[in-house]
């Protein structure tokens, strides 16, 4: 094959995968059945529409982290967490934070945690019926899980966190490092409302070979051209979708409220407050041994993001009694859409779950019409 006919044949890839690049916008995620049931300011709760003819009676409440989307549950139809949990009888909601704009900037964690989060958690137990309920925390939904699940534990049946950092102080991720150094004051203060693609710069920067230059090789590397041709074919379409997918969430990426990104890097990433139980919300002090319910602390062993130092001291800091770690051999994106995410991750979690979503012996009451206890933030 001639130098000419091989830099043709590279082109007409190029612009192969370009023009599927072009198509992301029409790529589909998210797709899993599902109606709003309670909405305020930004956040929507969604309930997704059961699966199997039997349910578990504890309903689950799962809560997403506030950058990037929570869809990355629900990624595909073979690729969602979502959908291996409805599947497996679990009556499931889920919380969208949605797009923070201008009017949010002085939105703080105890507004997410104790006003939009309760909020919430309260309409679920409405809607189901149940005094309490699951709660199901992701990355950093799941460190606003164990805040609420110590300020407000008579709420909860279970608590179960995923990929969620509780301890602050580690050197193993890159993310953790430059936090401690990160002049937040003045990033606020410059932002207001801080932008998701500025914090997204970041997160890709602590793996820059694998997250910016060799998964875009790998991409092309699947289409195939003939010597001279103009016209490729793309050897696995569904995998290139499947890509693009990824690149759909990984680019989602929502603005932060001003004042929560500011506590949160400096109480939790700089001053590692939580697992002191020294953090203060709304005048509480936030003490992780009120959290008594079964607790089940799920990690990935790879993770760049959320080393295991940061979730591992969680179990020893509650009181529960029925507690469970389980680290799998994947990372921080792969525990979620990773061939071993409905494999072996979902299937372990539904298992600890199942016995512990059954109403007692005798019953649980049921629970009046709620109204939300604040008003729209400021």
């Amino acid at each position: 094959m001639s130098e000419l006919s091989l830099i043709k044949n590279d082109y007409a890839r190029y612009l192969k995968g370009f023009e599927m690049f072009l198509k992301a916008s029409d790529i589909s995620v998210g797709t899993t059945p599902h109606e709003i049931v309670y909405s305020e300011d930004k956040m929507k709760l969604l309930h997704y529409v059961p699966t199997a003819l039997k349910t578990h009676p504890i309903p689950v409440l799962i809560v997403y982290a506030l950058v990037n989307r929570y869809y990355i549950l629900d990624l595909q139809p073979d690729k969602s967490v979502i959908k291996k949990l409805l599947d497996e009888g679990f009556d499931i909601y889920i919380i969208d934070w949605g797009y923070p704009s201008g009017v949010d900037r002085y939105v703080t964690i105890d507004d997410y945690v104790n006003g939009y989060l309760d909020n919430a958690v309260n309409k679920v137990r409405e809607l189901s019926g149940k005094e309490k309920i699951t709660l199901f925390g992701v990355c950093q939904g799941g460190t606003f899980s164990v805040m609420y699940a110590a300020l407000h534990p008579e709420k909860l049946k279970n608590l179960v966190t995923l990929v969620s950092p509780v301890n602050f102080d580690t050197e193993k991720g890159l993310l953790h490092t430059w936090a401690k150094s990160l002049d937040v004051d003045r990033i606020v203060d410059y932002y207001g409302i801080v932008p998701g693609d500025f914090l997204n710069s970041g997160f890709l920067l602590t793996d820059p070979f694998r997250l910016m230059i060799d998964k875009y090789v790998g991409m092309f590397e699947r289409i195939d051209c003939a010597p001279g041709d103009t016209e490729c074919i793309i050897r696995n379409e569904e995998i290139v979708k499947n890509f693009l997918r990824m690149e759909k969430w990984i680019f989602d990426s929502p603005d932060q409220a001003g004042e929560t990104f500011r506590q949160f890097m400096k109480d939790f990433y700089q001053k590692n407050l939580l697992i002191k139980n020294k953090l203060v919300l709304n005048g509480k002090k936030i003490d992780l041994k009120k959290i008594t319910m079964p607790l089940l602390n799920v990690m990935a062993e790879f993770d760049h993001l959320v080393p295991n130092d940061a979730s591992i001291p969680l179990n020893d800091a509650v009181s529960s009694t029925d507690k469970e770690t389980l680290i799998f051999p994947t990372g921080h994106i792969g525990i979620f859409v990773g061939s071993k995410s409905q494999k072996e991750v979902c299937p372990k979690i539904a298992e600890w779950l199942k016995p512990r979503s059954e109403l007692e012996v005798t019953g649980e009451p049921e629970i009046p019409e709620s109204k939300p206890k604040r008003g729209k933030r400021k």
